[in-house]
């Protein structure tokens, strides 16, 4: 395993809610019970999986109050704390540390389109506001940019408490030349987990997940196999939820995911506007994968 402090498996946590669209504080703790359960090591609320575009602030520093309180000293927590607009992700940021996070993933600012130059600023003023590690989210399929990786790796060098990249993309120059450029401090985890295997036998650290809201211990084990040079056992691992990871995104995150979590029992199948429940034939694909991996 990586001796980096941001590494392993990390899920994407979902925000639970209820029918009125309210927070669902019972159900996200049974959540942070059940990452505990199942050894997740890094337990990451208020993300775009988490539905973060649709919290108000106030609600962002209650999901992160109340997973830090649940998870105790068991878990790291590193809340989602990101926004386009340099200000308010300062200031969601040091609302996140002051709740509790350990770290901060903050996401690449969206719709604006900064240079990169931009992007260097951004992540600086960020920085220069908080102690706390923060993981950059680099995710150009929903920003419309790309945080290159000599943005990153300068940004890196240049502030310690820039600690790792969320890469979510499936550019191998790019992954490859963050693997082999970043300072020994810097974390590099990717955050798609149909990329998992090849990413960490390349020398990545660790994923940050959304099928680990399903199926934490599969994703975690998954993680330590290829971290141990157990290819094998990884490949079978990998080939038994593949399936599972393509159908988590057979819509928009993390309305899948919610779907089958619900069906799990874990939460009720609520979201906020403008996301809407999945579709009727997506649902019965995603149902058959439920019954397949005997999780419903």
């Amino acid at each position: 395993m990586s001796t980096r402090l941001i590494s392993g498996s990390a899920v994407a946590l979902v925000t639970p809610f209820k029918q009125d669209r309210s927070l669902d504080i019972d159900a996200l703790k049974k959540l942070v019970r059940f990452h505990i359960e199942a050894g997740t090591d890094i337990l990451i609320p208020c993300g775009t999986t988490g539905e973060s575009p649709t919290l108000s602030e106030e609600e962002q520093v209650t999901i992160i109050r109340t997973v830090r309180e649940e998870a105790g000293d068991r878990i790291m927590v590193a809340a989602g704390a990101g926004t386009n607009a340099t200000e308010h992700a300062v200031r969601l940021a040091k609302n996140a540390e002051q709740a509790g996070a350990s770290a901060i993933l903050s996401v690449a600012p969206y719709y604006n389109k900064p240079s990169q130059e931009g992007f260097y600023q951004h992540y600086r003023h960020i920085a220069e506001a908080v102690s706390v590690p923060i993981i950059i989210y680099n995710v150009p399929g929903r920003t419309g940019s790309n945080v290159t990786a000599s943005t990153i790796i300068r940004l890196a060098r240049n502030f310690e408490n820039i600690a790792a990249v969320k890469e979510a993309s499936d550019n191998m120059a790019q992954i490859t030349e963050l693997l082999e450029e970043r300072p020994a401090h810097f974390s590099v985890l990717t955050g798609e987990d149909m990329l998992i295997l090849p990413f960490m036998a390349m020398g990545g650290d660790g994923v940050i997940s959304v099928a680990a809201n399903q199926v934490p211990s599969a994703v975690k084990q998954l993680v330590d196999a290829v971290c141990m040079g157990k290819l094998e056992e990884a490949r079978a691992i990998n080939s038994r939820y593949r399936r599972l990871f393509r159908l988590n995104f057979i819509e928009s995150n993390p309305v899948p995911v919610k779907y089958a979590l619900a069906k799990m029992g874990m939460i009720e199948e609520y979201y906020r506007l403008p996301l809407v429940p999945l579709a009727e034939e997506n649902r019965s694909l995603l149902h058959e994968e439920l019954q397949i991996l005997e999780l419903i």
